[in-house]
């Protein structure tokens, strides 16, 4: 005989998705309760009070927002989610609900464009990643009377179901009309820029990107003659300015006549500035790499000294700033990893002085050595360092419907 599972019934058929959704609401209702209640205190009411800032102000909507992200991606000291306990502590779920429940831990967060109305649910467009959601409302098609195809909702979506692209609104829902096109479409920009994992949600995004990134590292390469450069922090911000004005004149001169016409660049136009801290630096390390993109290092020059002649290791400004490489999240492996390539005879001294260890050599060590330092890099997939965003939002961009 079978042995029942906790939480699951033998024999009992699947729940619709109309089931699912009715009970979603009477469950998110429970689970919220459950993320208000004092044992979280210590956690949600800093991010609400930092939030309402020093004169203790925030809207209704906002409140929701940053509940509805501590409820579904807040990482608690045991690195569970407020989701996860809730599950834990409930051994009357279904199998279905609770796999609804952990599916919440992966919200689709962005801004939507109305496609249609097509019974209970409205299909939405992500500005951001290009992907279509058929989404639906624990309250039901009600919530969905005021918007109209055409239209744009800032809101957050789970999914009801892992299979049946079937999503729900979670949270707070900003609604905007047509009419707001041009500042939608400025946000939904900037989010993608400063938040490319949410362009990446779409596997073709994910090749675009990579694509874009090859080519535009090849012509960096043969722009600046190579892909790493050390330059004082001046001459790296005019060569990466001569550089982006020399790509997108070469972008605008394969245009038609009558786009280049409207859409010339400014001769002077300033694309790029380093930020202070690199830009108070003694030099900048200027990377193009295959996998992790362009980046900048700060002091890179010294560091390089270091590796070509160990014997400056026992300075101390040398050793500090090695450490400071190795200790620092900001700074993936990469720059560690291209100056122990670069100079093989003499890695295993650097680091031998730097850690005391005699036995240490870079082949056997230094991937380890790496991964303990920087564990977060190696945590997930690389994505490319260029996002691609989408024929819908490229057009509202431009102006255009």
């Amino acid at each position: 005989m079978a042995e029942a599972v906790p939480g699951t019934h033998l024999g009992a058929p699947e729940p619709s998705l109309a089931d699912l959704i009715e009970r979603s609401a009477e469950l998110k209702e429970k689970l919220v309760a459950f993320a208000q209640s004092a044992r979280f205190d210590w956690w949600l009411t800093p991010l609400l009070l930092e939030a309402a800032g020093p004169a203790r102000q925030l809207d209704e909507g906002e409140a929701v927002r940053i509940t509805d992200h501590f409820i579904l991606r807040y990482r608690l000291p045991d690195g569970t989610t407020v989701v996860d306990r809730f599950v834990a502590g409930r051994k009357d779920l279904t199998a279905a609900e609770r796999e609804m429940l952990l599916g919440w831990r992966d919200p689709v967060e962005g801004i939507f464009e109305i496609q249609r109305k097509d019974g209970d649910a409205i299909v939405l467009l992500d500005l951001v990643s290009d992907l279509e959601y058929r989404t639906y409302s624990n309250a039901g098609r009600a919530a969905f009377r005021g918007v109209s195809k055409g239209g744009f909702l800032h809101t957050c979506l789970v999914p009801v179901q892992s299979t049946g692209g079937a999503w729900l609104v979670s949270g707070a829902m900003s609604y905007y009309p047509r009419s707001s096109a041009p500042d939608i479409a400025q946000a939904a920009l900037e989010l993608a820029t400063s938040r490319p994992e949410l362009v990446f949600r779409n596997p073709q995004k994910i090749e675009q990107g990579w694509q874009r990134m090859r080519e535009d590292r090849a012509a960096f390469v043969e722009f600046c003659g190579g892909d790493e450069l050390v330059l004082p922090p001046a001459e790296a911000e005019d060569l990466l300015n001569a550089y982006y004005r020399h790509r997108q004149q070469a972008a605008v001169a394969a245009q038609p006549s009558g786009a280049r016409r409207r859409r010339h660049p400014g001769p002077d136009l300033p694309f790029f500035a380093l930020p202070s801290e690199l830009a108070d630096s003694d030099t900048v390390g200027v990377i193009y790499d295959q996998v992790d993109g362009l980046n900048f290092y700060a002091d890179y020059g010294m560091l390089r000294d270091l590796f070509a002649d160990p014997a400056v290791a026992g300075r101390r400004e040398h050793q500090d700033l090695l450490r400071t490489y190795l200790r620092e999240e900001s700074i993936a492996p990469l720059p560690i990893r291209r100056l122990a390539a670069a100079h093989p005879e003499t890695a295993d001294e650097v680091f031998r002085k730097l850690l005391r260890k005699p036995g240490f050599t870079w082949s056997d060590h230094g991937e380890a050595l790496l991964r303990r330092r920087k564990p977060w890099y190696y945590e997930s997939e690389p994505r490319p360092g260029v996002s691609v965003i989408g024929d819908r939002l490229s057009t509202l961009v431009a102006g255009r419907r």
